[in-house]
């Protein structure tokens, strides 16, 4: 796998100066999990910023009553976990292995000292995050305001996307239904007939553990009702 090159496919990484690229590339450490594996769970200590470069990261967290709640599935060649480096504090959420996945990992000691001694890429950090506020802040107004099938398809349509991290939309989103319902605080029952409904307008097509885009222009129609 060429290290960089999956990284440069990104919006973010792929805007960083030469230098600050060169020096995220130095410090970081692959790290592989197994499906299912923890990486972190809420109130851990910071262990520092992250890339996915291969398969899925799912950010939530439970409930004492079992309850999950998903905030997203971080996919390659996405960064997270950078707000523990602005305020030190614990983890936030818990984020688990999708499958088999392969991270990049700039440890918490290691990226405070390069900022300090590079305090100008603290912007950059910034900009990561704020992106992440932005989409934060929509979800919470669709949340509010949008029927659930609007919702829904603009929820596609963003994952498709890569949050505004991909140039070139992908097609067929490895998306199982349930994680999905979880996403859009909807239960499973609900997001199965939306789907089902758009399959049989021809929006998408479903397979297991898979939506495909089959009509993108029909889709964001929807999403802006």
């Amino acid at each position: 796998m060429q290290i960089r090159a999956r990284l440069l496919s990104g919006q973010w990484f792929s805007h960083l100066p030469a230098s600050f690229q060169d020096s995220l590339l130095a410090l970081a450490r692959e790290r592989r999990l197994t499906a299912g594996q923890r990486l972190f769970q809420r109130g851990d200590a910071p262990c520092g910023l992250y890339a996915v470069l291969d398969g899925a990261v799912r950010i939530g967290a439970v409930s004492e009553q079992g309850k999950e709640a998903l905030l997203s599935l971080v996919e390659a060649p996405h960064w997270f976990g950078e707000i523990c480096l602005f305020d030190g504090q614990p983890r936030t959420h818990d984020a688990y292995a999708v499958g088999s996945c392969t991270l990049l990992n700039v440890p918490q000691a290691a990226m405070l000292k390069l900022l300090d001694e590079q305090p100008q890429y603290w912007r950059h950090l910034a900009l990561l995050m704020s992106h992440k506020l932005r989409l934060a802040f929509i979800n919470l107004e669709q949340l509010s305001l949008l029927p659930a099938p609007a919702r829904l398809a603009h929820r596609l349509l963003m994952i498709a996307e890569g949050y505004g991290e991909l140039d070139a939309p992908r097609r067929t989103l490895q998306l199982p239904q349930e994680q999905l319902a979880a996403m859009l605080s909807l239960s499973r029952q609900t997001t199965n007939q939306i789907l089902k409904d758009l399959q049989g307008q021809g929006i998408i097509g479903l397979a297991y553990g898979e939506i495909e885009i089959l009509d993108a222009v029909r889709l964001r129609a929807l999403a802006t009702i």
